[in-house]
């Protein structure tokens, strides 16, 4: 793990070795200071020596100066190395997701993903700026300041090193104590931010249910999650001052007593009022190092966690790559379903989502795909541009399999329109330029008029420099549907598929859509998922798919014949035009009775309020469920 962290450091290495350099260099000023306060005392103030006291003076001023700029040399390098380590980790984890298929993305949560991007990189960051800097300062002025101890009296040192020993048991216990629970809290990070990205994703869901409180409940518990173990953890991590403070003040009295006994007894002889007084500033010095040492290692522990989670995302493998020799060139928009097994589970032990499909579309066909929910439709069209791959059997695009094309290649052949539309913030032009980056204004336009975009646009102030928000929140469904549908249209494909992509416009607009479709782009294979028979009805073929099945497959006239599947799709949606005045027991066309509306207005479920009655008087309607 650390090695992996540590190869995205890159340009900034020089900066990353400078810095504990530095940091040396001020350790050593910092230690030779008390040493000169030492010699100003004992041999300028005591011995009175003007000459002896204006040296030691310039020396210490000399030794703060040289330290000062070491320090900020330090801090700046330091600074430097950790925000561009940081950086690099974003850009390299960023840059791998971009990599990612799918069933790799399924792997790690929207809200994981945001929180490793965030929050576990300003973890490590802050921890790589601490080791270059606070982990060898802490335990080069630990060293330097007890050999200068030793140097002074090393019969008073030994009080030194039985306060390392205490104190260094106590703080280990601490740490153990505390990593535990700072490791739980990054989980508990991605309910939080899961909480927050899914209420601002789906706002209007919540308003539209009167379900803030229900939100801010939830939050509050995420929420309260996070405080309940950062709460815990600290109470531990506090222990530190009244430990420290308990062997500084021990240390201090024995320093004061013994050292005293000692300049006395001795006459100043075996340790001088100086030395005593540098002894003073290393107790401090050397404890205040190990308390640094120990917040050191607890924030090691907590960028342990959160190390290990950046290193699963950038050792993360795609499951799709290319093949040693792709294929660049797609020669038509033929498709071929070839004895398909497909799953949504990368060790294909799920189950199958799609069973022994076979097909063959010609090129310059239009398909339809109808069928109902979680009948594999949009399964069955993610692998012809092989957002995901088959379990076994091969899909071909231009009689190749497609797993044999440079993956970029074939996508920018093979245009989705997918169910969930989703434009960016900036301007409609911009949005449209996603499918081609040097599209001219004329060349949007004409794909604006083929989805019937245009008609929107020319009305709005601004027309193609319109705002766009986030989202497309400004648009309407139907008005995302047809940009989304003009972005496609300007990568030229040899195929396009609309996933269920007009199913919020009119028929009328729809129906001027696949007029376009067949009039401007008549060699393009057009795939069609819909829920309307209205929508595929005029295809020249029509896919019927059922349970991961295809149940038929053939033109709308003989699928009216032939499939019940479809019939009974055609009829239901077709069916029920009659005159709702007149009694028709075939369809369960009732003659309004306002004993019955009553009786079918009485509340489903206990506490449930009764349906609201029919407007217009006494007019049939027909019964969809009994109540």
């Amino acid at each position: 793990m650390i090695k992996k962290l540590a190869s995205h450091v890159k340009q900034y290495t020089w900066s990353a070795i400078l810095t504990p350099v530095c940091c040396a260099g001020e350790v050593v000023m910092e230690v030779l200071i008390p040493l000169a306060m030492a010699q100003l005392i004992d041999q300028g103030i005591k011995g009175q020596n003007m000459a002896e006291l204006v040296k030691y003076g310039l020396a210490m001023m000399g030794l703060a100066l040289i330290s000062l700029f070491f320090g900020v040399a330090a801090a700046h390098l330091s600074s430097h190395s950790s925000s561009g380590f940081g950086a690099n980790l974003r850009d390299a984890m960023y840059a791998n997701v971009q990599r990612f298929s799918f069933s790799n993305i399924d792997k790690f949560s929207t809200a994981g993903l945001v929180t490793r991007m965030t929050t576990d990189v300003m973890n490590i960051q802050n921890t790589f700026g601490m080791i270059t800097r606070m982990a060898v300062r802490a335990p080069l002025s630990l060293v330097f300041s007890l050999v200068a101890a030793i140097m002074i009296s090393p019969r008073l040192s030994l009080i030194f090193l039985g306060a390392i020993i205490v104190l260094s048991i106590a703080l280990s216990l601490i740490i153990r104590a505390a990593s535990k629970l700072f490791t739980q809290v990054f989980k508990k990070y991605d309910d939080l931010n899961a909480s927050v990205q899914e209420n601002v994703g789906a706002i209007r869901v919540v308003k539209a249910f009167v379900r803030e409180e229900h939100e801010t409940e939830k939050f509050e518990k995420a929420s309260h999650g996070v405080y309940s173990l950062f709460v815990k953890a600290e109470k531990i991590i506090a222990l530190n001052g009244p430990v420290m403070n308990l062997v500084v003040y021990t240390v201090t009295i024995l320093l004061a007593w013994f050292g005293a006994h000692m300049v006395v007894e001795s006459g100043g002889v075996g340790l001088e009022v100086g030395q005593l007084s540098a002894m003073f500033n290393y107790v401090m010095r050397i404890l205040m190092n190990l308390m640094m040492l120990s917040m050191i290692f607890v924030n090691l522990t907590m960028s342990a966690a959160a190390g290990k989670r950046i290193v699963e995302v950038l050792d993360e493998e795609p499951d799709l790559t290319n093949p040693d020799d792709p294929i660049a060139e797609v020669p038509d928009g033929s498709i071929d379903f070839e004895n398909v097994f497909f799953t949504y589970h990368a060790d294909g032990n799920g189950d199958d989502i799609l069973e022994d499909i076979n097909l063959h579309i010609h090129s310059g066909e239009t398909i339809g795909i109808i069928g109902g929910t979680g009948s594999g439709k949009t399964s069955l069209v993610n692998l012809i541009s092989r957002l995901y791959d088959v379990k076994s059997g091969c899909v071909k695009v231009g009689g190749i399999d497609v797993r044999r094309y440079d993956m970029e290649q074939l996508r920018e052949q093979v245009a989705v329109v997918l169910q969930k539309n989703v434009l960016f913030s900036g301007s409609i032009l911009d949005n449209l330029r996603w499918g081609k980056e040097d599209a001219t204004i004329e060349e949007c336009q004409e794909v604006c008029r083929m989805a019937c975009a245009d008609e929107f646009i020319s009305r709005m102030p601004d027309g193609y420099e319109s705002h766009v928000e986030q989202g497309g929140a400004n648009f309407s469904g139907g008005q995302k549907q047809r940009l989304c549908i003009a972005r496609a249209l300007l990568k030229r494909p040899r195929i396009l598929i609309l996933d269920d992509s007009t199913s919020a416009v009119d028929t009328a607009t729809d129906a001027k859509i696949r007029r376009a479709f067949a009039q401007v782009i008549p060699g393009t294979t057009k795939i069609i998922i819909a829920q309307r028979v209205a929508s595929v009805e005029n295809a020249d073929r029509i896919i019927v798919m059922d349970d991961g099945h295809i149940a038929a497959f053939d033109s709308h006239e003989k699928l009216i014949e032939s499939c019940d599947i479809y019939r009974e799709i055609y009829e239901t949606q077709t069916g029920g035009s009659g005159d709702f005045d007149e009694t028709d027991s075939d369809h369960d066309i009732e003659v309004y009775d306002p004993s019955k509306a009553a009786a079918a207005r009485k509340p489903a479920f206990p506490g449930m309020p009764p349906f609201p009655p029919p407007r217009g008087g006494k007019k049939a309607f027909k019964e969809v469920s009994k109540v």
